[in-house]
């Protein structure tokens, strides 16, 4: 797309609480330098003719809650400037790291030179640790951490020890800051690789059962109950029965959902589809149905790319050996535009509050908004046909990408932060 047109008309949408409406956009060299009437008469004396673009959005970038990013200098994967690439080509203005990595962020100085505050590009903003390593053993220096400007704090994606977790949050040196917990238990989860119900008994896979999931859940909405100032968030909850436990919570905390556990299912994919191997693990139908509808009234926040890079080797390996996780910032916006808003019926409106505004939120951030003189913009054509390939200019430098050779419907076709 050239660095400078006028787009007109096309479908705006300003920010939270604002309704999308039609109207004119100027982008000169990039910036958002004008809407509506404004636009109009500045486009007019650059000499530009507008372009039609009715069917199109122009609207806030999206934030990812969380993500890994386990080398971000010199990984052979991915690293800062691959990411950073490949979440400003699908929208993603914001994108937090959580603590795991080669140098596991558990003390401040493993905060340096991944965090990022330019607003011209994407924001990587860091999840301390909370425990030392990752391991539950010993608390992480919580204040230290938040200090040297961790956004909040985190482990891996598996329950800490509750005695850690309930002395951390009575000592309680993260203050106000959200604490990110996930609800899964690795013990109770045994060899488990997918969401226990006839159709993993009929594919043959190691079933997970309910209880790795809703024992430890029930667990952290008793904690919430105990430390309410405390601002618990719940990672990645994959399952109906999540949500029914949230429903019985009069102010239950803040909490994500996958994209991947909001569009397939252990119904859905065939034997050798990447899609298997993610954690929490891959739950039946009615799962994805009801994450969607708690999405939608608000119950679950936001969704979150949780995006883990792997290689080719790992890739190699049978799906039930490999690393758990997905990749691919860019395809997540134009597949829930399809599942959610094709599908189900959301407005425009209703998914950026779950793919934008409500992940701000989750992030206690400032929500991303339209502003004259910024580059925090993103233009998404939801007619855009493309084929998903691993050597797309928007890809990630990771190998596990699902849906390979698909054909996809709508593309994030220009950002201000790609310049």
């Amino acid at each position: 797309m050239q660095d400078t047109l006028l787009l007109d008309p096309v479908r705006i949408l300003r920010g939270p609480g604002t309704p999308l409406k039609h109207g004119a956009v100027l982008i000169e060299s990039g910036v958002l330098s004008g809407f509506d009437g404004d636009a109009r008469e500045r486009g007019k004396a650059l000499g530009l003719n507008p372009t039609t673009a009715s069917e199109q959005i122009v609207a806030p970038c999206l934030v990812d809650p969380h993500s890994l990013l386990p080398s971000p200098v010199s990984g052979p994967v991915e690293t800062l400037g691959s990411l950073r690439r490949c979440a400003a080509a699908a929208g993603y203005g914001q994108v937090a790291l959580l603590p795991r990595a080669e140098s596991w962020r558990d003390q401040p100085e493993r905060l340096c030179g991944v965090q990022s505050t330019d607003p011209s590009d994407v924001l990587f903003s860091l999840w301390g640790g909370f425990s030392l390593g990752g391991r539950g053993e010993e608390l992480a220096p919580h204040a230290d951490l938040l200090e040297h400007g961790a956004i909040g704090l985190a482990d891996d994606d598996r329950m800490i020890p509750l005695a850690l977790l309930e002395r951390g949050l009575a000592l309680g040196e993260m203050g106000s800051r959200p604490v990110l917990l996930a609800a899964r238990d690795p013990l109770l989860q045994s060899d488990g690789f997918v969401r226990e119900g006839v159709e993993t008994l009929r594919a043959g896979w190691p079933p997970d059962p309910l209880a790795s999931e809703l024992q430890p859940l029930n667990q952290l909405l008793t904690l919430q109950q105990r430390h309410p100032r405390r601002q618990l968030r719940l990672m990645n909850l994959s399952t109906g029965k999540a949500v029914e436990a949230l429903q019985q919570i009069e102010a239950a905390p803040l909490s994500s959902v996958c994209w991947w556990h909001l569009l397939a299912d252990r119904g859905s994919l065939d034997a050798t589809d990447p899609g298997w191997g993610v954690r929490p693990s891959l739950g039946g139908s009615e799962d994805r149905n009801t994450l969607r509808s708690a999405l939608r009234d608000g119950l679950i926040q936001a969704v979150a790319v949780h995006a883990v890079p792997l290689d080719g080797e790992d890739m190699l390996l049978p799906l039930d050996q490999r690393p758990p996780g997905l990749s691919g910032h860019h395809l997540v916006l134009p597949a829930l535009w399809s599942a959610l808003v094709l599908e189900e019926g959301f407005s425009v409106e209703e998914l950026w509050q779950a793919l934008s505004f409500g992940p701000s939120a989750f992030l206690n951030s400032p929500p991303e908004s339209l502003t004259v003189g910024s580059r925090r913009w993103l233009l998404f054509d939801p007619n855009h046909p493309w084929t998903v390939r691993p050597d797309d200019p928007a890809a990630p430098g990771a190998s596990n990408l699902p849906w390979l050779g698909k054909k996809l419907q709508g593309r994030v076709t220009a950002c201000g932060l790609s310049h």
